[in-house]
């Protein structure tokens, strides 16, 4: 990955509100994936995807071990994801909280995928 100069906070604040102002414009799934598919590169997409999948598992308590089995994702990245429930801004909690509440909850954990290569 490139290095380059860390932009002062201010920049940064500043381009993280105008993502979360561009997606808050989509109005369907389809128009997120699509953003999203455009926004980030396969691998990106790969993460943030296995991060999401985990969120559910470890709310339920399932251990790092069997959320690993189910569903390939590292227990590193199992491990991070938690800390980020425990002590991250709170965006895992919203998300689960309001697709829970919906009529057609997606925060059900996916099926497990094929192990990778």
């Amino acid at each position: 990955m490139k290095r380059r100069p860390r932009p002062p906070k201010d920049v940064s604040a500043e381009a993280m509100d105008a993502l979360a102002q561009a997606l808050l414009t989509l109005r369907t799934p389809e128009e997120v994936r699509a953003f999203l598919e455009d926004l980030c590169t396969p691998a990106e997409l790969e993460a943030m995807t296995d991060r999401w999948r985990v969120v559910p598992l470890l709310r339920q308590g399932v251990p790092y071990r069997e959320i690993h089995d189910r569903t390939q994702v590292s227990v590193t990245t199992i491990g991070r994801v938690a800390r980020t429930l425990e002590r991250g801004a709170g965006g895992y909690a919203t998300a689960c909280g309001r697709l829970a509440a919906s009529p057609a909850s997606a925060a059900a954990p996916a099926a497990p995928r094929e192990p990778r290569p």
